[in-house]
């Protein structure tokens, strides 16, 4: 594990899982997956965004463990699963299937939770049987499904094709990041979290990033650039709810008014003043918050729900 990959200490220090396990995804790509909490209790399925880990997911396994079974899982290339040739929406959505089926009972239910890419990958895989036979429910985190490049904001110019060819090449540079340096975690703040967000949450955020290795950071990139899920988003049936931070560059609220708007199940939007892309580490208690809700709203039911199917 790189010693950037994550801070060692508080309350974005990733704690230990209770068991780790590799699950493979359909073209052989071997996924790092850890599994925190009671192994009875209700299940989370975390997807991470693009150049970070299962360290980014800290704050919200370090409290639903506690009462929850929380599983977060490396997206290929990132964290410690091993990079992979195929990058790719379909990829994504079979990895999400691996880890599945490596972690979850047959008909059982879970919430999944996305962020950025994370979320993708759920609109990635919402048509798949697989999927559909384990969501319960889906929180969409600072995501969008398509005209990333376009619509991102990193670049403080109008919107045009100038602005869309820069903002191209800043996100796609082949260039290594370095170490975190005080102008790495300025210059980090500004292009993915709000101007309030703490040092402590920037440094976060900085180590997990600028662990990313550059061949991975450019390859998703490309996949971003071209992304165009619009047909995922409208296969996304379970009931949905979307976190945004107003202060997005990455993804500005535009992605998720739109997602809201067709999303065929959407069960709210939240817009957070002030903040930016990283929201689960940025407003970690309300993320968290948001995830119980669909727990005890959608997940415990449909789990009564198999466990009186069964009895009968």
């Amino acid at each position: 594990m790189s010693r950037l990959m994550h801070v060692a200490h508080g309350v974005y220090a990733p704690p230990a899982p209770a068991r780790e396990l590799t699950a493979v995804s359909a073209d052989g790509a071997r996924l790092h997956v850890e599994v925190h909490g009671p192994e009875s209790a209700p299940a989370i399925v975390l997807a991470h965004g693009w150049t970070c880990s299962t360290a980014f997911w800290a704050a919200q396994i370090r409290d639903l463990a506690a009462d929850h079974r929380v599983i977060a899982y490396d997206q290929r290339g990132h964290g410690r699963s091993p990079a992979s040739a195929s990058c790719g929406t379909e990829a994504l959505a079979d990895d999400l299937e691996a880890v599945l089926a490596a972690t979850l009972s047959p008909g059982e239910k879970a919430v999944l939770v996305g962020h950025s890419m994370g979320g993708m990958t759920l609109m990635a895989a919402s048509a798949r049987a697989r999927f559909r036979e384990h969501a319960a429910a889906a929180l969409l985190c600072s995501t969008g499904s398509s005209r990333l490049v376009a619509q991102a904001r990193v670049v403080p110019m109008r919107a045009g094709r100038l602005r869309t060819r820069i903002t191209k090449s800043v996100l796609g540079s082949r260039a290594p990041l370095g170490p975190v340096t005080p102008l790495a975690r300025r210059i980090l703040k500004y292009a993915t979290m709000g101007p309030g967000s703490s040092p402590g949450m920037v440094e976060a955020c900085a180590r997990i990033v600028h662990a990313c290795p550059r061949k991975v950071r450019h390859a998703w990139s490309v996949v971003l650039e071209l992304l165009d899920l619009d047909h995922g988003v409208r296969e996304l049936r379970v009931p949905t709810a979307v976190v945004v931070g107003t202060a997005d560059r990455l993804t500005p609220v535009v992605h998720a008014r739109g997602l809201v708007a067709a999303l065929p199940n959407c069960v709210g939007i939240t817009e957070l003043p002030g903040l930016g892309h990283m929201t689960p580490v940025e407003a970690p208690e309300l993320v968290t918050s948001r995830i119980r809700e669909l727990v005890t709203t959608y997940a415990s039911a449909a789990s009564e729900a198999v466990e009186i199917k069964e009895g009968a």
